[in-house]
């Protein structure tokens, strides 16, 4: 069968969705692919008179379940036509499977997930990146309208509310990117490109997020999405770093992730990532490099101000280090930090503090 990936797009309110659908159709599509684009399912239904606010139960509860299977049939769809074309093939959905199972109740979601014959994480099997927009609701607040999307009703504080419900339902994806908010709104746009690029294979320019380590101090980390981590490095050939990621989001619940960095020229690298089952990744460990520990952490994932941040701690023969990093805040944006998050030294660049190094015995 043909390699067609599959993206999501998502994210709150007024985070930009239409403006990167139009944009990334036109870069990938100059690019040699065929892209197409699955619309918001949702969308269709409230055009067409489904009213998802109604107080009738059974019409509220059949018009979620068909949300549900029209939104995966529309995707067998096109899969299944991707596979006639001689291009590479992106399919872009505009919002997934998952987004429905923010506006039920746990409840409600089991039972029409059950119905359809899917859990959940056969929905996030189904998608090779989620990219989650921030909502302009959260740090771009003069940007938030509600006019753009006739049926987007929503307050600052409630769309940010669900904003950040969308991050969660898609914690458990390995490949879940969230794009900050920024004063220019291309920025935004341009690092969905670099993250789709990245899915399909296209040389990246190397770039360094900020990183610090930071001490944390009383007070919680507003909605914290928790995980734990296990980083393996495996022996490989020179030039080439690959490492194995084992991340239990919930208890019992492991992601495992197999990467691969390779350098093309100086400052351009191409990095490769595959999931892999419990079993294959007992069986990578095998490969572990002897020359370095694993790295053990708990990440702690939150935004804060419309801009997105991965906290650190780690365990074992590091505990007491915790390191804060940036995800897609740009080179001379000002970093917006909780109050309970001191900055203690900047070690952006330092390459004794990457994990690779870390590692080292």
């Amino acid at each position: 069968m043909k390699d067609v990936k599959k993206i999501v797009l998502t994210g709150g309110p007024c985070a930009g969705k239409t403006t990167a659908l139009v944009r990334i159709m036109d870069y990938f599509s100059s690019r040699g692919f065929k892209v197409f684009t699955i619309p918001e399912v949702p969308t269709i239904f409230l055009q067409a008179g489904m009213d998802y606010l109604t107080k009738n139960q059974d019409w509220f509860y059949e018009g979620e379940k068909d949300t549900l299977k029209t939104q995966l049939a529309f995707e067998d769809y096109f899969m299944a036509m991707a596979q006639t074309i001689d291009k590479p093939v992106v399919i872009v959905c505009d919002r997934g499977a998952l987004d429905i199972s923010t506006y039920l109740p746990k409840e409600m979601w089991e039972k029409i997930t059950s119905l359809c014959n899917v859990t959940n994480q056969q929905l996030l099997d189904r998608y090779d990146a989620v990219l989650h927009l921030v909502s302009a609701a959260d740090g771009a607040e003069q940007y938030y309208n509600t006019t753009t999307n006739e049926v987007r009703t929503e307050g600052l504080d409630k769309a940010r509310q669900l904003d950040r419900k969308i991050v969660k339902a898609w914690a458990g994806h390995p490949h879940l990117r969230v794009i900050n908010n920024h004063d220019n709104f291309d920025t935004k746009i341009n690092r969905v490109l670099k993250e789709i690029s990245s899915v399909l294979g296209i040389p990246q320019a190397i770039t360094e997020e900020r990183k610090y380590i930071v001490k944390v101090t009383g007070g919680t980390i507003p909605n914290p999405v928790q995980s734990e981590i296990w980083q393996t490095y495996l022996v490989s050939e020179p030039g080439t770093e690959v490492r194995l990621r084992r991340r239990e989001w919930e208890k019992g619940k492991f992601i495992n992730i197999h990467t691969t960095k390779r350098r093309v020229n100086g400052n351009e690298e191409i990095e490769t990532e595959r999931q892999v089952s419990n079993a294959l990744a007992e069986s990578l460990l095998a490969q572990s490099d002897p020359y370095r520990h694993t790295i053990h952490k708990k990440r702690t994932s939150f935004i804060y101000e419309g801009q997105y941040f991965e906290l650190d701690q780690y365990l074992d023969r590091l505990d007491g280090l915790v390191i804060l990093e940036t995800k897609g805040i740009t080179e001379g944006e000002e970093v917006k930090l909780p109050a309970n998050i001191q900055i203690v030294k900047d070690i952006t660049g330092n390459k004794e503090y990457y994990n690779y190094n870390l590692s080292l015995k």
